[in-house]
């Protein structure tokens, strides 16, 4: 399998809510990723264990992965290997917030990987 394929293969396992499973498939393109990848695809991966602890009712642990990812995921553009950075920061912040104010995640939205498109990337441009 190509590494953009593991790599797609992942965002669609988080999509579909599958977070244990979309961790596997990252961290074996994590362990030969040379940096800055190596720390994208580790805040990808510590977003999906936050989800994964979340759902198994590990809060502390939801927690302190959110913190881990946005802090490495802040490190990147708002468009990133195609994926919209930028919403997906917003929404874990949105994530962590809720967490951390004690409350619940179940009115909030499922985290999810968006793609950027062709279309928004022109506009952003300009053109």
């Amino acid at each position: 399998m190509k590494e953009t394929e593991q790599f797609r293969k992942g965002i669609a396992l988080f999509n579909a809510r599958k977070f244990f499973e979309s961790h596997e498939v990252w961290e074996e393109l994590w362990l030969v990723e040379p940096e800055p990848e190596k720390t994208f695809l580790q805040g990808l991966i510590q977003l999906a264990a936050a989800c994964h602890h979340h759902g198994r009712g590990n809060r502390r642990g939801a927690q302190s992965l959110l913190a881990a990812g946005l802090a490495k995921l802040g490190r990147f553009p708002d468009d990133h290997r195609g994926i919209a950075v930028a919403k997906l920061r917003a929404d874990a912040e949105q994530w962590a917030a809720t967490l951390s104010g004690g409350n619940d995640l179940e009115a909030q939205r499922p985290l999810r990987i968006r793609l950027v498109t062709q279309a928004g990337r022109k506009k952003k441009r300009g053109g």
